[in-house]
């Protein structure tokens, strides 16, 4: 039995509350790298592709201040002017760029359907989803205010701006102690603060940390503020919170990272396509096909190892070839 049902897409018969469909033949959700990238190679191939931004135009790099590590880029450019330029260059090509944040999708008919803020229905003959993953914070609101003057999710992105200082990572499982490790070797101090009495990490990562002189573990701690003028500058610890012998200390840091985990954003996909145990959409190998024919997956949103801006622009490189190459098939 066919993994596809065929739907009317007269108007008459939508569903859900939704208005009218329309017929796209190649749907693009989310505008980080992946996204933009992937509405590039699609337009380029005359896809006609249509885009969805999402709630954030651009993704997790428009709350980025500095990028250096881009090709293209040799004297460095801010996360929102580098989006910006994938933009133009996605719409010189032909893209329709839209703001909306797809509520809910039925993969299980043919053409493929998505709900893009609850009320309009596209029906698409191709959709790669290239939503992103969001990192996860403390929830204290220092973290809003030195977003981008301090506070990072990224060392790989943002730890050659600290060479030679000091800095935190928060953090007890094998991201924090490859980020703390990977500051290591740039920075002056890097303190891992540890809200455990052990870590979370592998055998071997926590012998790494452990044997690196530069890193301090800071056991049974939590951060409960940051302070500085023009950045951070600090960071207020406390040990053994809500314990009788619960203590509360300042150290100085110039750079403060989050290493907590990130959270893709793939929820409304989950009851068509496959995600690991970590919520990350799982494509078949070397591929961005998940299971269902037609769909396709870009950027952090199925990548939980490496989450750079570059390595999300190949792989909506990819899905849009995929995508273009499933499409020829049809």
């Amino acid at each position: 039995m066919s993994f596809f049902k065929t739907v009317n897409i007269d108007a008459d018969n939508s569903t859900n509350n939704t208005s009218a469909s329309e017929r796209v033949r190649c749907l693009i959700i989310g505008s980080g790298p992946a996204g933009y990238t992937a509405a590039i190679y699609a337009a380029r191939a005359n896809l006609k592709p249509v885009l969805y931004t999402g709630l954030q135009m651009g993704g997790q790099l428009t709350t980025t201040t500095e990028v250096e590590n881009f090709p293209g880029y040799p004297d460095g450019v801010t996360g929102p002017e580098m989006m910006e330029d994938f933009r133009k260059q996605a719409e010189r090509f032909g893209t329709d760029i839209r703001f909306g944040i797809a509520t809910s999708v039925d993969f299980s008919v043919k053409p493929l359907k998505v709900v893009i803020d609850n009320s309009t229905e596209v029906l698409a003959d191709a959709v790669i989803i290239a939503t992103g993953a969001t990192a996860k914070y403390l929830g204290i609101p220092a973290e809003k205010t030195y977003a981008g003057m301090g506070v990072s999710a990224c060392a790989t992105c943002d730890g050659f701006f600290y060479r030679d200082k000091d800095v935190a990572v928060v953090g007890g499982g094998d991201t924090a102690c490859e980020e703390a490790s990977y500051l290591a070797g740039l920075c002056n101090k890097v303190y891992l603060i540890v809200r455990r009495d052990v870590l979370r990490a592998s055998k071997a990562m926590q012998e790494r940390v452990m044997k690196t002189k530069n890193i301090e573990v800071l056991w049974e701690c939590q951060v409960e503020d940051l302070f500085g003028d023009n950045g951070v500058e600090g960071a207020v610890v406390i040990r053994h919170k809500d314990k009788p012998d619960q203590e509360k200390f300042n150290i100085k840091i110039d750079g403060f990272f989050l290493a907590i985990g990130h959270t893709p954003n793939a929820d409304i996909f989950k009851e068509y396509i496959d995600l690991d145990e970590t919520g990350y959409i799982i494509t078949e190998p070397d591929s961005s096909k998940t299971k269902v024919p037609g769909v396709f997956a870009a950027g952090d949103v199925m990548d939980h190892t490496y989450r750079q801006a570059i390595t999300a622009a190949g792989s909506g490189c990819r899905a849009a070839i995929d995508a273009e190459r499933y499409l020829v098939e049809q």
